[in-house]
């Protein structure tokens, strides 16, 4: 299956697609509201607000798979975002990234046959993902969203 066609909802409920997004470049992170990285929530809104208006999107996929550190409803979890750290990117419900009923978004990022195999280690890993939708990076949790990294990889595909 193409990785623009997976569908997914957003934290709303809203059925919607990385084909919503195409022409843009896009960070997908699997989030999470009380874990040591959390605190990522505040460069990744950074990220959003330096590049937001140049064509480049986070999308924050909450996730309960690691030491049950997203245990929030959609509203509680939407709510945190916005009034602990001003969060404007999109969020999307919440999913599996790991396991038997890992979403068909990370099977395609990190499965055997994924663009990235290799399960997602914690909290706060990044997929960076091209205007014409392939996967371009991979970015493991604790690597910063406004290390140099993630920057050039963003500026790249921003020119690409």
């Amino acid at each position: 299956m193409e990785i623009t066609t997976i569908p997914f909802r957003t934290i709303e409920g809203k059925e919607t697609s990385l084909a919503d997004y195409k022409g843009k470049v896009v960070l997908i992170v699997n989030t999470a509201s009380k874990c040591g990285l959390t605190p990522q929530y505040e460069a990744l809104e950074g990220l959003q607000q330096k590049y937001g208006a140049k064509g480049f999107v986070v999308l924050g996929f909450p996730c309960n798979d690691f030491a049950g550190q997203e245990p929030g409803s959609a509203e509680e979890i939407a709510t945190f975002c916005k009034t602990k750290f001003s969060v404007s990117f999109p969020l999307m419900e919440k999913i599996h990234v790991k396991g038997k009923d890992q979403h068909a978004l990370y099977a395609a990022l990190t499965g055997r046959n994924g663009a990235f195999p290799g399960n997602v280690k914690w909290n706060f890993g990044k997929f960076l993902i091209d205007k014409s939708g392939k996967p371009v990076a991979r970015f493991e949790p604790r690597t910063k969203p406004d290390s140099d990294e993630i920057l050039k990889a963003i500026e790249a595909a921003l020119k690409g």
